[in-house]
């Protein structure tokens, strides 16, 4: 473990199967490669446990929090490992008919940190006949979630969150040096959008950004796009995986957030604003002072 404000950071990529045993099974391997390797915080992909497009198979599957197997295992797991152990999301049952797509944060000791549920349901109809409801057996969350740890603040978001800068520019003016993305990004917007959207995240809010990955055609012949990565607060890749499952790591020095912001201090700058109604007069946009 490091012993300064410097920490080494891994993203686990995976490619989930449908069932939470196997999943299980490959996620520790990877977890004790980058245990192994000195990572201090490790994170994991969204929907660790299972990717089931199915709706039946999918809700025979799921577990309550509290008695889902595989966090329980994944906290027995940090506890061992004297890790963070950050699981992007698993799949757990909300009620009869809904799920939840919930993030954990979990401490050396095995306890949870914090936990979020996502808040944005990724509902689109891709060209080439993919469509994705995500709304259709998932519960969206209600909160921002942000934590401490020892390096700094971290925030919690899950993939198409990223699609909405509003709640990482919240996450980061609440103290979050930390944003983190676990995601599973289909390989067609994955390559249309992934780096970018990352990046901007990075650098608009002066933050490093985490964000493990799934990767791979999967049992269910979803395909994702991979490449995780660590991005630092002025937008630079420290880490980046490729289409295959793997550990990426990075050494992170959060005296990089405070020198970005520094340098381009717009966390400092931002006011509200309102669009006036141009029928009402002559203003098209009126400005109020504050943050954004």
């Amino acid at each position: 473990m490091s012993t300064d404000l410097t920490f080494t950071a891994a993203m686990v990529q995976m490619r989930t199967g449908l069932l939470p045993g196997p999943s299980l099974e490959q996620a520790t391997q990877l977890i004790r490669d980058a245990a192994a390797q000195g990572a201090d915080y490790v994170q994991t992909p969204e929907v660790s446990n299972m990717m089931q497009l199915n709706r039946k198979a999918l809700f025979e599957h799921l577990a309550a929090e509290e008695d889902d197997a595989s966090l329980k295992a994944y906290r027995a797991l940090a506890q061992e490992l004297k890790i963070h152990l950050h699981i992007g999301s698993l799949a757990l049952r909300f009620s009869p008919d809904k799920a939840v797509n919930r993030s954990f944060l979990i401490g050396p000791d095995g306890m949870v940190l914090a936990s979020y549920d996502k808040i944005h349901m990724f509902d689109i109809d891709l060209p080439g006949g993919e469509s994705y409801r995500e709304s259709a057996n998932y519960q969206p969350g209600e909160s921002a979630v942000i934590s401490d740890l020892p390096w700094g603040r971290i925030g919690l978001t899950i993939c198409y969150d990223v699609r909405f800068p509003a709640l990482y520019r919240a996450l980061a003016e609440s103290g979050a040096s930390f944003l983190t993305v676990p995601s599973a990004f289909t390989r067609k917007t994955g390559e249309a959008h992934w780096h970018t959207l990352l990046r901007a995240r990075a650098i608009e809010n002066g933050c490093f950004v985490f964000a493990a990955a799934q990767a791979g055609m999967h049992e269910n012949k979803r395909e994702t796009y991979g490449h995780s990565l660590i991005v630092d607060p002025w937008g630079e890749i420290l880490a980046e995986g490729g289409g295959e499952p793997g550990v990426f790591l990075a050494k992170i020095d959060p005296s990089r957030v405070e020198s970005a912001r520094k340098t381009v201090p717009s966390l400092q700058h931002g006011r509200r604003f309102s669009i006036a109604d141009p029928k009402a007069g002559p203003d098209h946009l009126h400005l109020v002072r504050g943050s954004a």
